[in-house]
């Protein structure tokens, strides 16, 4: 028995119609679908490298903060030094203050002047004399010190007078620290060379005038500055 055309004709159609709709289908989602699986892919390459750099940027990190720890901590202590330096400062500075207020307490006593030989910076028996009876003057006393000035004639050059000038008077130190007991800080020399003469040096004994160390107490201690002056006298 044959079916009439009409439902064939539609059975037709309806299976035509699904084979379009398939085809369509593909053809529209097969492409999202690869460009899904390739996103997926890409984070999947993303996520592993994240992976892979994470301990790095872990190290990084606490490096970094070691880093900072050690810089703060060097802050830290450059602001301690600098704090402490401005408290040694202002100390300093307070002490210098009282120090040029107290040197006008200090009165100099008649200076003492040794002799020396031509060329030479070996002291006397006659000067250690003269040295002793100053540092008698001494004993005991609290504010002082002692300036020490070596000289020289106009014999020679100039460079090697105040070098053997400078040694005159170191000579003169050594005695006194050495032989008195004269604290070192409480001493300061100086080497004029043939500088400052006395005289004019025409005649061989006013050179052996000028080959010379003065050595001058300067005391706060009334009783030492007259002690001084007396022992010159």
């Amino acid at each position: 028995m044959n079916r009439p055309i009409g439902i064939s004709l539609a059975i037709s159609l309806a299976l035509l119609g699904g084979c379009a709709t398939k085809k369509y289908v593909a053809n529209t989602v097969d492409p999202v679908n690869a460009k899904v699986n390739q996103v997926d892919q890409n984070q999947q390459k993303t996520q592993k490298q994240l992976d892979e750099a994470e301990p790095r940027i872990s190290a990084a990190d606490e490096k970094a903060s070691s880093a900072d720890t050690r810089a703060t901590d060097a802050i830290a202590r450059a602001d301690a030094a600098s704090k402490k330096s401005d408290q040694v400062r202002d100390q300093l500075h307070t002490e210098l203050n009282d120090r040029i207020a107290d040197l006008d307490d200090y009165k100099a006593a008649s200076p003492v002047t040794v002799l020396f030989k031509v060329n030479s910076s070996i002291l006397s028996d006659d000067a250690k004399q003269q040295l002793d009876q100053m540092t008698g003057s001494v004993s005991g006393a609290k504010r002082y010190f002692i300036a020490i000035q070596g000289f020289t004639d106009k014999t020679g050059s100039a460079e090697y007078n105040l070098e053997l000038s400078r040694r005159r008077a170191e000579a003169v130190q050594t005695y006194l620290v050495a032989q008195h007991n004269v604290p070192v800080y409480r001493i300061q020399i100086v080497g004029l060379g043939q500088d400052k003469p006395v005289n004019e040096q025409k005649t061989r004994a006013e050179r052996q005038q000028n080959r010379r160390v003065e050595v001058t107490l300067f005391s706060a201690d009334s009783s030492a500055g007259a002690k001084s002056s007396a022992a010159t006298q």
